[in-house]
């Protein structure tokens, strides 16, 4: 018995302990929020001393990811708003506005009075009504070294003919949060998803929220049937008929233990349909099982809708999650999603492949059906096409980047050799993308435009500023227009100066506190020269030593060896051509 109460003791002593913690740990969050939120206050007290509109010309927006971009609903032009930047050492929030002319090919900023504070995340929503207006909800802010986080619950419209912001105050929105989706249905905006994130804890949601434009009132909407779990990130295409919306795929994490999370990619697809019966409306969710070849399981992709109700997906990033490690592969391959026939189709560039194969695969899809589809199955895919790419930056780090090619039927697949190395050239001509996620992207005129993104080396983040369209009615080949090379890209290390961080972060990190550039005073490293008339392969095994030494320093004492000798190869071969000008 007395050992009984004793061990009740200590049960209710470590209860009474944790109860202790967590109420610490719930007290520190809470300050942490109210710390970001007066950053948030002072950067909202800089912007209310602009008191006119100020539009520049500019050259493209500075490099970012999680931002909004959205087609103008009244002129051909695009609207870029908000996004993060992160340097390794510090992250910067932006609420810059930019316009860009799609016939002039320029770029606008617009420096409007009282905008919403700096965010990431968020959703924005273009409509055609008042004049035509921007529509942005939620978001986050993060703390300049990252590790503190606010959710927004804000709703704010930009009028576009009158250049002014306005927040919406309105009761009954959604909590705070980020990576949710908004669409418009009819009238309505829409809100489904998202996440919120605090030192101690997180939660995914699944709720839909409404917001009339004609009442500028929110409702929660109470819906019947099984819809998609918690989630965030996913995707929320509007139905061509403005009834409902279809949801495709997302990502969530859960916490196994305390200190064990796991995080799960969806590839699922739900469709919200809204019916009247009896005079009432009615929401109703059902799942979709969508025919074709569908995306390989990924989040971070970027999705848009193109002409006679397709959907377009571009790239994304696949997680492997090992014990201690999280490895990513970066996609940049495209699909088309059907949202009348409910099927996806992988889409290739006319430039891709001959017109042969171009000519067999416009017959069968003419033929259509079943008896099609059945025609298909001998003539399965042989499966994705994986293309690894590796290119070494000024600083040695090696960027391995994968790429996904939809695979070609088995009999077009038997074609000569020669043909293949002729088809290989001109693939590797074509300018494209690189892999990437959380890229911005819409369509306006047929054209899919994209901006940015970012994507993993290790622990090196890149952070892009190029854009690119793609005419979807030619299908043809991407148009650069914007070019950016990712090797040239500053990346500061957690190991340089704590002070420097200091002094940082009294300038916050919001629009306008872009990292400065640093000259640098460190020599320039000397690799082994190439002899005269040295071959590569000579070359390789000579400095073998010196590459695997260099490869093994920038990528760590866990990297397999088989990885390591594989990249000290690259990087030398690489050296070599650079130096030698023998490629």
């Amino acid at each position: 018995m007395g050992k009984k109460c004793k061990n009740e003791k200590k049960v209710k002593g470590a209860e009474k302990t944790a109860a202790k913690m967590e109420k610490k740990v719930s007290k520190r969050s809470k300050r942490e929020e109210e710390d970001l939120e007066a950053l948030i206050a002072e950067f909202q007290s800089m912007d209310a001393k602009k008191t006119q509109v100020v539009e520049t010309a500019c050259p493209p927006p500075s490099a970012r990811l999680s931002a909004s971009l959205c087609a103008h609903p009244e002129k051909d032009e695009l609207i870029l708003f908000g996004g993060e930047f992160f340097n390794g050492k510090k992250t910067y929030l932006y609420n810059d506005l930019f316009f860009y002319n799609i016939k002039k090919n320029s770029w606008v900023k617009s420096e409007i009075p009282n905008p919403p504070p700096p965010r990431c995340s968020h959703q924005a929503v273009a409509v055609s009504q008042g004049g035509g207006q921007l529509w942005v909800f939620g978001g986050e802010f993060a703390s300049p070294n990252g590790e503190q986080f606010y959710h927004y619950k804000d709703l704010w419209v930009l009028h576009l003919a009158t250049h002014t912001w306005e927040n919406i105050k309105a009761p009954g929105g959604p909590s705070g949060r980020s990576g949710h989706r908004m669409a418009l249905s009819r009238r309505q905006l829409l809100v489904f998803g998202g996440f919120h994130e605090s030192t101690r804890d997180f939660i995914y949601y699944n709720d839909i929220c409404l917001f009339s434009l004609d009442t500028f009132s929110w409702s929660r909407l109470s819906v019947s049937g099984v819809g998609p779990s918690p989630r965030s990130a996913c995707q929320m295409t509007s139905t061509p008929d403005g009834s409902g919306v279809i949801i495709y795929g997302g990502y969530s994490k859960q916490r196994l233990k305390k200190d064990i999370e796991r995080g799960t990619i969806h590839s699922d697809m739900f469709l919200l349909k809204q019916e009247s019966k009896d005079g009432q409306e009615k929401w109703t969710w059902s799942k979709l099982s969508p025919s074709g070849n569908k995306p390989p399981p990924r989040s971070g992709f970027s999705m848009a809708v193109g002409p006679a109700g397709r959907a377009v997906l571009f790239g994304g990033v696949c997680d492997e999650e090992e014990e201690e490690t999280l490895e990513g592969d970066f996609y940049n391959d495209l699909y088309l999603y059907d949202t009348v026939k409910n099927r996806w189709y992988p889409a290739q560039l006319k430039g891709n492949k001959p017109d042969k194969k171009k000519r067999r695969r416009g017959k069968k899809e003419e033929v259509g059906g079943e008896a099609a589809d059945k025609e298909k199955e001998d003539d399965a895919p042989t499966g994705p096409t994986e293309v690894i790419k590796e290119i070494v930056t000024e600083d040695g780090t090696v960027m391995t980047i994968k790429e996904v090619i939809p695979g070609a039927q088995e009999a077009e697949d038997a074609i000569d050799d020669d043909e293949e190395e002729e088809e290989e050239e001109d693939e590797s001509a074509l300018v494209e993308p690189c892999p990437r996620s959380s890229a911005m992207a819409t369509v306006r005129q047929g054209k899919l435009f994209l901006y940015g993104g970012m994507f993993e080396v290790g622990s090196r983040q890149f952070t892009l500023n190029d854009f690119y369209c793609l005419d979807l009615h030619k299908m043809d080949q991407w148009e650069v227009l914007v070019e950016m090379d990712p090797k040239t890209q500053e990346w500061l290390e957690e190991s340089e100066s704590e002070d420097d961080d200091e002094e940082e972060e009294a300038g916050g990190g919001a629009e306008g506190g872009e990292e400065e550039e640093e000259d640098s005073d460190e020599e320039e490293v000397e690799h082994p020269a190439a002899n005269d008339g040295e071959t590569l392969t000579d070359y390789q095994a000579r400095t073998e030593q010196y590459w695997t030494g260099l490869a093994r320093t920038n990528m760590g004492a866990d990297a397999k060896d088989k990885k390591v000798a594989k990249v000290a190869l690259v990087m030398a071969k690489v050296f070599y051509e650079d130096h030698t000008g023998d490629v």
